[in-house]
């Protein structure tokens, strides 16, 4: 009975082993995460019925391309993408637009989510990442629809060879800011949405003055005025306002003109009090449009360029990302607009001739010669006929007036000035000097028929043609001294980029400009926002 009784001692403590305590058993679970583990590692099979049903060929195109399977298995790179949903909005997006809350309910349920449910999140996943690179390269809305004078190439992308390529990258966030527009002017953009987010809500009402407020005037407005200034951060908080428009506030109204591209002489005027009743959204409005505008724009301006914000009235050349240079510009007046486009400057003209353009001949040079006869000899007019032969001034009569060419000789009197620069484009625009130097002088300068006027154009032609020893200054003031027609070919790669944009930052402070064109109210209304 005792070696038995060892036995069964031995049998029990064995049988004790074989069996984990209850803590072992919730440990080892605990450890091995089976279920979400399998579901989001493994690939599943897609039923290309499911796809069919979403009438989308990118999306059955890319789904085809990888046989018929799920792609957003692994954790690290499905969470990457769908933070770059989620945060859409810094890039002027809006996160709604990629069903980002449906998305975040199937990412919270994952573990327990059925192969068929994980197909449909996958499919998910991939229709909106494809609108998102879609959206974040060429812009939520076609500009050749509601834009005319618009000729700038369309971004293109393979969204799905796109995808593809992202899900082999072991750095897939930086791969994915690649694809947003890099210059300086959409990431101060995107600075400027930061900082406009940081205002509070505002309820001014309307501001409105008879006449102009001068420093040390007193009138109603003017804590109005303050309160403004105050709100956009340019005046100090004060525990009181006076009526009175004093130093300390001029100062600041200053500000306040600088940042809005307005003449900053203190004096409160139409134009000042209409950029004070901008309300805070109609900014980020303002700045919106701006963001979607850039990500049409060129990705890649080119080494060396030259760049012109028509509403800032300002070119500015660029090499190697540095600035080297900015000129003063006129531009079209909303009549007669300047289009946006990009090109490559190609030639300079010294001395040009101009040959008048039908919509200039039609509203400006027929009716001034209507009111005086002697309008052609005085601006050294000339008129040929359809063969080229020259046609007396005082033959010409409103009868054949549309039969005439009309074209004035070189001179300081010429409305092209001393200088022409060429890029090839449709419009038949250029850049040139002018005749009315004058003009430079005003703050708005939206005052010519479409073309681009520089200011100090010899020494950006100077810099442009690049040749000390053909064409240096002596050189180029002796050509223009002759007052004959002498062509220069630039040599160097410089690219031209004709741009709008009303809205950007400058050191953490918010700049705006005119939308001279009403472009922007447009925009926005397309947006559908």
């Amino acid at each position: 009975m005792n070696l038995f009784s060892v036995f069964l001692v031995i049998g029990l403590f064995l049988g004790c082993k074989n069996e984990p305590t209850k803590t072992e058993a919730t440990l080892r679970i605990t450890k091995s995460i089976p279920i979400a583990q399998t579901l989001t590692s493994r690939t599943i099979a897609i039923d290309p019925v499911v796809l069919f049903q979403y009438k989308n060929n990118a999306l059955l195109s890319f789904y085809k391309s990888i046989n018929y399977v799920t792609v957003w298995g692994k954790e690290k790179t499905r969470k990457t993408v769908l933070e770059q949903l989620a945060k859409s909005d810094e890039e002027g997006l809006n996160p709604l637009d990629y069903n980002i809350t449906k998305l975040m309910d199937y990412e919270q349920k994952i573990a327990t989510l059925t192969g068929q449910e994980l197909a449909n999140f996958d499919i998910l996943i991939t229709l909106n990442f494809q609108k998102y690179i879609s959206h974040l390269t060429n812009g939520r809305v076609n500009p050749r629809n509601i834009y005319k004078k618009w000729d700038l190439k369309e971004n293109k992308i393979d969204v799905n060879k796109t995808i593809r390529q992202l899900l082999k990258s072991d750095s897939l966030s930086e791969k994915i800011e690649l694809l947003k527009p890099n210059h300086i002017v959409y990431k101060r953009l995107k600075n400027a949405l930061k900082i406009i987010n940081t205002f509070p809500i505002d309820n001014f009402k309307k501001i409105r003055i008879t006449g102009n407020v001068y420093p040390n005037d007193s009138n109603r407005a003017v804590i109005d005025i303050k309160k403004r200034l105050i709100y956009w951060h340019d005046l100090q908080p004060k525990d009181s306002l006076s009526l009175i428009y004093d130093n300390e506030t001029v100062k600041a109204m200053k500000k306040f003109q600088t940042r809005h591209g307005l003449g900053a002489d203190g004096i409160i005027g139409k134009g000042t009090v209409e950029s004070l009743n901008f309300s805070k959204e109609q900014r980020k409005e303002q700045i919106l449009v701006n963001l979607e505008r850039w990500k049409w724009f060129p990705k890649n301006m080119g080494n060396e360029y030259i760049i012109v914000n028509i509403p800032d009235y300002k070119l500015t050349l660029v090499k190697n990302q540095d600035t080297l240079r900015t000129h003063r510009v006129i531009v079209g007046r909303p009549k007669r607009k300047t289009p946006v486009l990009s090109s490559k400057l190609t030639q300079v003209i010294f001395n040009p001739t101009w040959t008048v353009p039908p919509t200039i001949l039609r509203e400006d040079v027929i009716p001034a010669i209507l009111k005086n006869r002697s309008y052609l000899t005085q601006t050294k007019i000339r008129l040929y006929d359809r063969n080229g032969n020259a046609i007396p001034a005082y033959s010409w009569s409103i009868s054949n007036a549309y039969n005439y060419r009309y074209v004035q000789i070189p001179g300081k009197f010429n409305s092209l000035g001393m200088v022409k620069m060429i890029f090839p484009n449709r419009f038949s625009v250029y850049l040139h000097d002018t005749n009315h130097r004058d003009f430079f002088e005003k703050t708005e300068r939206s005052l010519s028929s479409g073309c681009i006027r520089v200011d100090n154009p010899i020494a950006l032609t100077e810099y442009l043609l690049n040749d000390p020893t053909r064409w240096n200054l002596e050189k180029i003031t002796e050509t223009l001294q002759n007052e004959k027609t002498e062509y220069a070919t630039i040599n160097k790669k410089v690219f031209f980029h004709l741009l709008y944009w009303t809205a950007w930052s400058e050191k953490n402070k918010l700049v705006f400009r005119d939308d001279i064109y009403t472009l922007d109210a447009v925009l926005y209304k397309a947006l559908g926002n």
